[in-house]
C-alpha cells in the first residue's frame, strides 16, 4: 500500500510539473480583433457627494471634465449620468448620484499616467475616498 502511495505521489507530480500558467492571457477581443484596432476602455465612477457638506455641482464637474479631463483625452470621452448604491456596516442602503466616464485609450504609459493623475485630482479636489476604476480590452473601428 504504501509503494503504491509513494508511485502514485511521484506520476501526479511529474504530470503537475508541465503545468505553468501563461505569461499573458489573451482575450478574446485580442484574438479576433486586428492589432492596429486593439485600444483600451477604462470607465471611471465618480460620486457626486462631499463626505460633508453639499453635493458636488452640474458646473464644478463640468469643469473638471473641460479642464482635467479634455485636456489629457483628446480625442474625445463620454459620460453617463449613473446612481451608485451600497450596504453600509450599519446595514443601512446608501445611495449616491454618479457620473461615469468612458475613455477609450491606448494601452501606453501616457494614458496609465492620465488616468492615475485624474483619479487623485478628483478625491483631493472633491474630497473624495475613491474613484472606482474598470479597464478592459476593446476592439475599434472608425
Amino acid at each position: 500500500m504504501k509503494i503504491k502511495t509513494g508511485l502514485t505521489a511521484l506520476v501526479l507530480a511529474a504530470a503537475l510539473t508541465g503545468c505553468v500558467a501563461p505569461a499573458h492571457k489573451t482575450t478574446a477581443t485580442e484574438q479576433t480583433c486586428k492589432a492596429e484596432n486593439q485600444m483600451q476602455q477604462t470607465t471611471l465612477y465618480f460620486g457626486l457627494n462631499r463626505p460633508a457638506g453639499k453635493e458636488i455641482t452640474a458646473a464644478e464637474w463640468q469643469q473638471f471634465v473641460d479642464g482635467d479631463v479634455t485636456p489629457r483625452f483628446r480625442d474625445g470621452l463620454t459620460v453617463f449620468d449613473a446612481r451608485g448604491q451600497w450596504l453600509g456596516n450599519d446595514g443601512k442602503v446608501a445611495r449616491e448620484a454618479s457620473k461615469a466616464l468612458m475613455l477609450i485609450h491606448a494601452k501606453d504609459a501616457t494614458s496609465e499616467t492620465n488616468i492615475e493623475a485624474l483619479r487623485n485630482l478628483y478625491k483631493t479636489r472633491f474630497a473624495q475616498e475613491s474613484v472606482m476604476r474598470v479597464d478592459q480590452p476593446v476592439c475599434v473601428q472608425f
